[in-house]
């Protein structure tokens, strides 16, 4: 019987949430509620209780969301002026 070949988590085009957790630096239950969140937005594919996170575009959706934060925080912070003449 010949192993699987084994393939890089950069390379996959699905995540299992254990390497979604490693690969993205999230944690589980955080990962978890995202998942959850998002099952109809076609990032997720369920395969009975199995969950698999598309990479590429949870990526993309992790640029977006960090973004939107990152803009709200740069409207609401008013101590940012501090480091941001």
């Amino acid at each position: 019987m010949s192993e699987q070949p084994q393939v890089e988590i950069k390379d996959k085009f699905c995540l299992t949430i254990e390497e979604a957790v490693a690969y993205f630096n999230i944690g589980e239950k955080k990962l978890r509620k995202i998942v959850s969140d998002n099952m109809d937005t076609g990032v997720i594919i369920q395969n009975g209780v199995k969950i698999l996170i598309k990479r590429k575009l949870f990526e993309d959706y992790l640029k977006d969301i960090t973004a939107i934060s990152l803009s709200i925080c740069l409207h609401n912070c008013s101590r940012l002026h501090l480091f941001y003449p």
